[in-house]
């Protein structure tokens, strides 16, 4: 007889046992990712044992035993389970082929239950998650680790578990069929975010640079289960300004891994960062020197360079960064101002087709470190900043980039060299991991007076507008800023017989700007039916249209296998 263990319940008592057991995951996590992933799980019952109260025929004690004995071997994934515990609006979402439902306590009134409420705007949709373990058969080791870390939150970001064999495509469809079916004729945009796509990354990341310390830019995208997530994965964070600072710091990340990585800052949050501890600034004008030593004297600097990045597609270099001839005159104002000087940091900008830049720019670091050790300064930390593609389509692979650097590095910072090496990623952590659905809310009939540009539809010339519910103002932005052209994906595939028109999609602003996309060819559709896109997670959360008049979108949770 299998026996069935749910890891997570609305419970009070539950929730304990749960806390209990996330606190000894990060020291497994560690150990995991330098070696195999096949690591003993028995210390995760801890928790629950104190928590569940006496043991009566030693029934744990031989299950805890049992999950012990398979330490260190390989199993592939077994059944874990999940559904919605309710759909968008006021429907109720049906499980899918293989997930269970779980049941609520009797003692949990319906109003009190998880996602029983009305939505409210930025809030993440709830979802109710539970597994079932058998005593013969085990969750593969690397996902078991991450549902012991993960365990320390499931009450506050409840997510859905995705099996093998299906994907979170499957569950945004039932969102989708739930938010179709809803009595209430408001309709918002919604993103499902996958968080085993995330530490899937992270693996990648510890595997490709091992030298290497990632810290999160908390700017792109400040989604409360994406920063707890990787907060359990032990990563560093870069933030911009006194509101991000705060929002890490209140998830429990200490001061010693926050950067405060804005070349140009308010006075006022120089003295947040100051009272809250966050030593290590980053500066780049004589100005920003004179603001420190008032507000923060004892902050730990780190030097921005300037970079060639006139190939990328979002340059930063023109806003920020000192050129190589300032340098020394910026380190010797410090040295005389007895402001610590620690580092120095660049950034090449986003979309960089060109590895090498990297390179260059670890090569330019190191005279810099030169000039500032010849000054007096104590340099150990180099931040190699961001730019690190997020997609599996980039036109360079984030191995290719990984490789340069660490050719660069083995150059001029052999290991061993005592400095501390730093990245600020941002992209290359949500990119792909955040998928949209966005609903249509208007359409017309546009005829063409130019026959042969457009498609001909028997005697007549025309192009079907689209209007969407988020333009370039929101979510769409990177429309406006990267020059990316977003592709839909139909939630139903249009059959051979289907004619396709020429087809384009508009944002809800009323100005001739909000274009998403045009010179598509679609099926026809409808007002109400919803397009998919894919990669939508960088500089996309909280980012609602202000002129539909749309709050921030909802997100919910997945997790799908980590390895």
């Amino acid at each position: 007889m299998g026996w069935r263990h749910p890891v997570a319940r609305a419970t009070a008592k539950r929730r304990q046992g749960l806390g209990a057991m996330g606190g000894a995951w990060l020291g497994l996590y560690k150990r995991a990712a330098g070696g195999r992933l096949g690591v003993g799980v028995g210390g995760c019952w801890a928790g629950r044992a104190q928590a569940a109260g006496p043991d009566p025929g030693g029934a744990r004690e031989r299950r805890r035993r049992g999950a012990d004995s398979l330490a260190g071997e390989t199993y592939g994934p077994k059944p874990c389970k999940c559904v919605l515990s309710r759909g968008l609006g006021s429907a109720t979402a049906t499980p899918p082929r293989g997930v269970a439902q779980v049941p609520r306590s009797p003692a949990t009134p319906p109003s009190s239950a998880p996602g029983s409420g009305p939505r409210e705007g930025g809030r993440s949709l709830c979802v109710a998650y539970f597994l079932r373990r058998r005593l013969q058969q085990r969750l593969h080791p690397a996902r078991q680790l991450l549902l012991q870390g993960m365990a320390g939150y499931l009450s506050e970001s409840d997510f859905v578990m995705v099996e093998e064999g299906f994907s979170t495509r499957d569950l945004l469809k039932e969102l989708t069929l739930g938010a179709s079916e809803a009595t209430t004729d408001e309709v918002a945009a919604f993103f499902v975010a996958d968080l085993g796509a995330i530490v899937r990354k992270h693996f990648c990341f510890l595997k490709c640079l091992p030298r290497v310390r990632p810290f999160y830019a908390v700017k792109c995208n400040s989604s409360p289960g994406v920063l707890k997530v990787l907060a359990q994965l032990g990563l560093g964070f870069s933030c911009a300004n006194k509101a991000e600072m705060e929002l890490v710091q209140h998830i429990g990340v200490p001061a010693s891994k926050i950067i405060y990585a804005n070349p140009c800052k308010q006075i006022a949050q120089i003295k947040y960062a100051a009272k809250h501890g966050i030593q290590l600034l980053s500066f780049d004008n004589e100005m920003e020197l004179a603001k420190v030593v008032k507000s923060h004297p004892s902050a730990k600097m780190v030097l921005c360079i300037a970079t060639d990045d006139s190939h990328s597609l979002s340059r930063l270099s023109l806003k920020f960064g000192v050129s190589l001839k300032s340098c020394r005159h910026l380190l010797e104002n410090a040295k005389k101002s007895h402001v610590e000087v620690v580092g120095v940091s660049f950034h090449i900008g986003s979309g960089c087709p060109d590895p090498q830049a990297y390179a260059q720019s670890i090569a330019d670091v190191r005279l810099v470190f030169e000039m500032g050790t010849e000054l007096g300064h104590k340099m150990h930390v180099l931040d190699l900043g961001g730019g690190f593609p997020g997609t599996e389509g980039a036109k360079v692979r984030f191995e290719e980039i990984a490789s340069v650097i660490n050719s660069a590095l083995d150059l001029y910072f052999p290991e061993g060299c005592g400095v501390d090496i730093l990245a600020e990623l941002g992209r290359y952590y949500v990119t792909s991991a955040f998928t949209v659905a966005v609903s249509i809310i208007a359409k017309k009939e546009v005829l063409l007076d130019q026959p042969g540009k457009e498609e001909e539809n028997g005697s007549t010339t025309k192009t079907v507008v689209y209007h969407l519910d988020e333009g370039v103002y929101g979510i769409f932005n990177s429309v406006l800023f990267d020059n990316i052209c977003p592709t839909p994906i139909l939630q139903k595939k249009p059959s051979t017989e289907q004619p396709l028109y020429s087809s384009s999609l508009w944002g809800p602003a009323v100005d001739g700007c909000d274009c998403v996309a045009e010179g598509l060819w679609l099926p026809q559709l409808h007002v109400g039916d919803w397009l998919v896109f894919d990669n939508m997670g960088a500089y996309t959360v909280g980012m609602g249209s202000p002129f539909g008049g749309t709050q921030a979108c909802h997100i919910t949770y997945a997790m799908s296998r980590v390895a």
